[in-house]
């Protein structure tokens, strides 16, 4: 979705609806992060996914300043404290999360190296807030995970010092390398506590 088109918007809106998950629109991401802000009670403590869209939003570090318990991985500065980081966000009140894709009928799509970020949008904190960019959002589940695999992953692997194949080739190869980052293909379609995950859509070309 190059342009906002807000009868699209209202659409996936009512779709996410039929499947008990919360969707909201917002114009940027000042906007987004007021959001999350007001909605958080200081007392909460949140875990928080490696994104590209939440590191611009800064999301984390006001958290932290203002006085919440924040579990975020890309703060740890060891490979053990990466791992308690991940486990201990797995019990948090709240998770804030980026997603590789949605579609218009309402599927919330991703893939993951360890899982631990798809792990949390599926069970284990109490709330969960996923925030998206409208370059994330496809017609169908197929192209969500078309877009998942040949656009994403490899942006993401090379960001994360990985090296599997799909980054010279720019497309996914279905490797067995070492270096994959395409372990775990998760997709939500629904929920059964209509009030767990809410899915903010940013009027933004934001991540991968």
């Amino acid at each position: 979705m190059n342009k906002i088109n807000y009868q699209n918007i209202e659409y996936i809106i009512k779709k996410f609806e039929k499947r008990n998950i919360q969707a909201s629109y917002f114009e940027n991401l000042l906007e987004t992060k007021n959001k999350i802000l007001n909605m958080i009670p200081m007392q909460s403590s949140i875990g928080i996914g490696n994104s590209k869209t939440l590191k611009k939003m800064e999301i984390s570090k006001e958290l932290s300043e203002r006085g919440n318990q924040v579990l975020d991985k890309t703060k740890a500065k060891t490979k053990e404290e990466v791992l308690m980081l991940k486990r201990k966000s797995l019990l948090t009140d709240w998770y804030i999360t980026g997603t590789n894709a949605i579609s218009m009928e309402g599927h919330i799509v991703n893939i993951d190296h360890s899982g631990n970020r798809v792990a949390a949008m599926l069970y284990g904190p109490k709330k969960v807030i996923i925030v998206v960019g409208i370059n994330k959002i496809t017609k169908t589940l197929e192209k969500a995970v078309n877009r998942i695999k040949n656009i994403a992953a490899p942006l993401n692997a090379k960001r994360a010092g990985f090296e599997p194949p799909c980054i010279e080739v720019n497309k996914c190869i279905d490797c067995f390398s070492d270096e994959r980052v395409c372990n775990s293909l998760v997709t939500i379609e629904g929920q059964a506590d209509k009030n767990r995950i809410k899915v903010f859509i940013v009027n933004q070309r934001i991540g991968f």
